[in-house]
This record gives C-alpha cells, sequence and structure tokens, in this order.
C-alpha cells in the first residue's frame, strides 16, 4: 500500500515499483493485447522525462494531450509531471475553434495527439500560434514525429538530471488545466493542483468506499481527458490494480467479457444500454422462461440492499440470482465487484435492479472544480440509499445555500479558473465556498441527494451537457417553428416541446392541399407531423450529435405571460411549463 509520502501525484509511480506487475497498463490493438510492466512503466515514462527537458520544457509550462484512453497517455501525463510541467487534456471531439482557443488561452508549448485526423485539427488550430514549438503523435502519420521521439531524446540521458526537478515540485503546485465546456462563451481552464487530486484519491481510500486488491483489473473507457477517469486511474494505481484500456466505446461488452475487471467506472447511459439489451432478451423468452425472467426483473426493480429480507423474500433473492442474474453477471465478466457510475444522473430502478442481480453500483458525485469527488456511495459495508449520490469524502465540507445551492470547500476544490479572476470570484466567494450550481439536500443527515440544476443546463444519461437555448435558438430558424422548450435531464437524448407557427403552416398545408384547418387539427395530421420532422432534422444538422432533437411534442398554442409559461421578458418559465406537460413529455422515452 501506498505510504504517507504520496504528496505529488507521481509520487505514485515509486510506489508502484514495490509491485511487480507484468501489466500495469494495457492496451488492445489488431487483436492482440500489449501490456506494459511495471518496470517497462517507469523506464518509459523516465526517458520520457528526459527527452522533454532536451526539447527545453521548464517547470510550468504546458503540454497539451489530446487522444483517446492509452498507456501512452498516461506516459506523457507522469513524465510531465515530474519535470514540474502542467497537462492541458483535451476532448478529441471539440472543434478547431475551441483548440485554438485553449492552446493560445493556455499557453501550450506542445501537443500529442492520437492520429492523423486529430494532428490535422491540431495543425489547423496551431497556423497562427507561434508558442507551439512542436506536435507529436501517437500513433505513426505519414512525415510527423511520433511521440517515441521524444523519448528517444532522453536514451541514454542520465535519470540523476530528474531528481532535483522532482524534489521542487510542491504539492501546490499546479498539476493540470482542465478546460470546461463554457455554456455562454469560452471554456475555463480549472487549475488542479497535485495536492487538490491527491487528497481526493486518499480520501477515497481512507473512507474505504472502493474494495480493492492488488490481483485486480479495472477497465477503463471513460475519456481520460476528464478529471472523473483520470482520478479514477490514480486511484487503481493507488491500490496497485492493472488498468486495461477498452478498444473503443463500440467494443466495451467484448472487452468487459475478455478483460474481467473487479471494477469500471461508467455513466448511467452504459448501465441502460446494458439493462435494455437484457430486457429485449427477456422479451425473446416464452413460457417458464419468460414467467422466471420477469418475476426476477419485478423482484430486482422494488429491491433495496439496504433493507434485511425476511425469510421468503431471501430465498426467492438466491434463486433469481443462481438462475436469471448469474447471467448478467457473466455478460459483465464474471467478476465485477463495483461499478462506479458518475456524470449524471443515475435512476433509481437501475441501482436497485443490478444490486439485486449481485452487481453493486455505487453512485457518486463531483465536478471538475472538485477533482473531481464529492460524495460517493459506500459498497462495503453497504451504506447508501437509492436515488441519492453517497456520504460526503472526508477532504470535503458542504452546506447548502438558502437558494438551495450545494456549496463546498475543502482539499480538493480547485485554485480558481485560469488568467480568469472574475469566473473565479463567481464560483468561490470570499469564505472560500465554491458554488456547484447545483441544488441538492441532505438525506438522513448522511446521504446528498441531488434535486435539481440551478442553471438550465441539463444533463443527458450519456453525461453531456446540453445547453438548451442554444439548441431551442436551432430549432427556431425554422420559418414553421415558432416556440419551443428542449428538455432531456437524465434522459438517453434531448427532445422538445414545439409550437409550430401557424400561419406559414396553414398555408403550406393548403398548397399540399391537405385538408386540416387551425391549429388543433394541423398537429394531429401525419403530413404536418412529417414536415415539422425534415425541419428538425434540418436545422440539428450544425448542433453536436448528443445535443440532436430527436422527438418532440407538437402544441396547438403559444407559451404566455398570463398563463405563468413566460416572464415578462419573454424567458420560458422552464419548470412550469415542464410540469404541464410532464406526462407527454415522458411518453417520449417510453
Amino acid at each position: 500500500m501506498v505510504h504517507q509520502q504520496f504528496t505529488r501525484v507521481f509520487d505514485l509511480l515509486q510506489a508502484y515499483a514495490s509491485f511487480k506487475k507484468e501489466d500495469l497498463f494495457n492496451l488492445k490493438r489488431d487483436g492482440e493485447w500489449k501490456k506494459y510492466s511495471v518496470d517497462e512503466t517507469l523506464e518509459t515514462i523516465q526517458t520520457l522525462a528526459l527527452g522533454l527537458l532536451e526539447l527545453k520544457i521548464k517547470p510550468g509550462e504546458k503540454v497539451a494531450i489530446i487522444s483517446g484512453n492509452r498507456p501512452a497517455w498516461n506516459f506523457v501525463d507522469f513524465a510531465v509531471q515530474m519535470i514540474g510541467g502542467v497537462t492541458v487534456p483535451m476532448y478529441p471531439t471539440i472543434t478547431i475553434e475551441d483548440y485554438d482557443y485553449i492552446f493560445k488561452d493556455a499557453e501550450v508549448k506542445f501537443v500529442f495527439c492520437e492520429n492523423e485526423e486529430l494532428y490535422l485539427k491540431v495543425k489547423a488550430a496551431s497556423k497562427d500560434n507561434k508558442k507551439i514549438k512542436g506536435i507529436y503523435t501517437f500513433d505513426p502519420v505519414a512525415d510527423v514525429e511520433r511521440w517515441t521521439a521524444v523519448k528517444d531524446l532522453g536514451e541514454g540521458k542520465d535519470p540523476a538530471k530528474l531528481k532535483p526537478l522532482m524534489d521542487a515540485v510542491q504539492p501546490s503546485d499546479l498539476l493540470t488545466l482542465i478546460y470546461t465546456s463554457g455554456t455562454t462563451g469560452r471554456p475555463k481552464g480549472v487549475m488542479l493542483t497535485h495536492h487538490n487530486i491527491v487528497s481526493n484519491v486518499k480520501s477515497l481510500v481512507r473512507g474505504n468506499f472502493f474494495d480493492l486488491l492488488p490481483s485486480d483489473r479495472a477497465l477503463s473507457f471513460l475519456p481520460l481527458c476528464h478529471i472523473y477517469e483520470r482520478t479514477d486511474i490514480y486511484m487503481y494505481m493507488y491500490y496497485g490494480v492493472s488498468v486495461y484500456y477498452a478498444e473503443s466505446m463500440e467494443t466495451i461488452a467484448d472487452n468487459i467479457r475478455e478483460v474481467k475487471p473487479a471494477m469500471f467506472a461508467t455513466v448511467p447511459r452504459l448501465l441502460e444500454k446494458v439493462y435494455d439489451k437484457i430486457l429485449a432478451k427477456g422479451n425473446e423468452l416464452t413460457g417458464i422462461k419468460r414467467a422466471l425472467f420477469f418475476g426476477a426483473l419485478d423482484f430486482g426493480l422494488k429491491y433495496d440492499p439496504m433493507e434485511k429480507l425476511g425469510l421468503i423474500d431471501s430465498l426467492k433473492l438466491s434463486f433469481y440470482r443462481k438462475v436469471i442474474f448469474s447471467k448478467w453477471k457473466e455478460a459483465l465478466g464474471g467478476n465485477v465487484r463495483l461499478i462506479a457510475s458518475g456524470s449524471a444522473a443515475l435512476q433509481p430502478r437501475l441501482s436497485r435492479v443490478f444490486w439485486a442481480a449481485g452487481i453493486p453500483v455505487s453512485e457518486g458525485y463531483g465536478l471538475t472544480e472538485t477533482s473531481p469527488v464529492i460524495s460517493v456511495s459506500r459498497v462495503k459495508p453497504v451504506d447508501f440509499k437509492v436515488g441519492c449520490v453517497g456520504s460526503l469524502v472526508d477532504s470535503i465540507e458542504l452546506k447548502i445555500a438558502e437558494d438551495g445551492e450545494i456549496c463546498v470547500k475543502g482539499d480538493s476544490v480547485m485554485v480558481g479558473y485560469y488568467k480568469n479572476p472574475e469566473a473565479t470570484a463567481e464560483a468561490i466567494d470570499k469564505d472560500g465556498w465554491f458554488h456547484t450550481g447545483d441544488i441538492g439536500m441532505m438525506v438522513d443527515g448522511k446521504y446528498l441527494k441531488i434535486t435539481d440544476r440551478k442553471k438550465e443546463i441539463f444533463k443527458t444519461s450519456g453525461g453531456k451537457y446540453v445547453a438548451p437555448q442554444l439548441v431551442e435558438n436551432k430549432l427556431k430558424e425554422s420559418a414553421f417553428i415558432e416556440q419551443c422548450m428542449v428538455v432531456g435531464e437524465g434522459q438517453k437524448f434531448p427532445s422538445a416541446l414545439i409550437i409550430p407557427e401557424f400561419n406559414a403552416l396553414q398555408v403550406w398545408a393548403d398548397q399540399q392541399g391537405i385538408k386540416a384547418k387551425g391549429p388543433e387539427a394541423l398537429i394531429t395530421n401525419k403530413e404536418i407531423i412529417a414536415k415539422i420532422e425534415e425541419e428538425v432534422l434540418d436545422t440539428m444538422g450544425s448542433v453536436a450529435k448528443y445535443e440532436q432533437v430527436k422527438k418532440f411534442v407538437l402544441l396547438p398554442r403559444l407559451f404566455t405571460v398570463a398563463d405563468g409559461e413566460i416572464t415578462p421578458t419573454l424567458k420560458l418559465k422552464r419548470k412550469a411549463i415542464y410540469a404541464k406537460h410532464e406526462k407527454a413529455i415522458l411518453a417520449l422515452y417510453e
């Protein structure tokens, strides 16, 4: 186990030297697992760090990493840390404009990116940027230097050069700059120090939230550029767990069966998909098998792991686990002792049914700004409440503000937003409380429950933020759409309530020889619905896939001030509108 001298993230490497593992970081390519042993990992990182010194990178300078999950991501991350540099991880999916902005704002010196497609984006984003001194790729790209070229620069150099640099790194030094997607304008660079992240890892370990052993394997597929998965990786390393990177989002199911992980972190959307697949299989069954399957499912959907079962229910549970649920476990590799779910709200029914199946799901809550874990559900011994996001970790203090907003302070709260004192002052008040933007409450004095988002942004079950106003403005570009409201908090995709521009629609209907007259008749006509569908599709072309409206409800009259649906300045009163049309909205997701 790692000792007290773990005060900077790269201290994990020294502690790791005692675990003689052949498979510390693992990547599958062309059907084969490439395994990096502890020795090979340490040697690669050290040589790479020496190579970075040859490139004249100084403490505090920034190195960007833009790539899917792979061991080389970790190698660059640790090598930069060892010389006192700062990593700037970025999503491979953002726009060239975003890369351009972040490169300049963070004053990035070098970029490591995954492949040719990303290399071309990076090149376009940095064409007029004199600060960027070099771009390297992880995959081979014609006429571009690979990351191994930096490692080659460090070959044969004296490792003793690294010691004074490592010794100089303080826990309070900046470790990473993570840019969060801006809803109104520019992304903001969250400044996280070594101490921020180390304290978060230590509090998870001290709290004994995760029951892990050095003999365990973890599967990783959530993006490493996000602090959620990155802190998890550091935690796996603390326990000496082997990390296996899934090939892609499409191969997760196969990789889980193959790797047989003890743990993985996910977003609720994946658990929804697993559940939907199981349900589809169950629907194909007939006779007694079908009856047993749906008996187990009904039992699971009412199950609460915190409640003591009577004799009959205990017998039922062990019977269902043996006959039905054991197949669920097999589909997840057979060894899963814990699934961590975060980044969006988990539907309580999924929590119940997976627990009934003997697959503990631990729901947690946090933000990039809090490194990230604020609270997490305890699995062993079982201590949590379905529908809540667990108990607080001990590095965090929490208070609920007068308006219900969750505010936190503690060792894992960021230093602030990079070069943005206004945004920092807005987020962290003069008493040091960080305002999360979420509304919540404590249940039974110990479990945190999130009830709402203070801001209008919502999160789909895939963990993607959607700023509804931006999507609504796109929809309203259609001549046939007058008003709309985009919804989808905790759901698989965004949907919309749409009020057509009835004058334009009536004219179009008359031209097509459609007999419908008046709003009520128009919105129920099949050809009209198909026309609006076409309009929605057209307007969604320039919107990110996860923001696109997939279904809608047509309404016959406008939102008005008199009906309490909009403010005098014509802003939507979202809660009121949602409450009025909740039934129709939920029906879209059935």
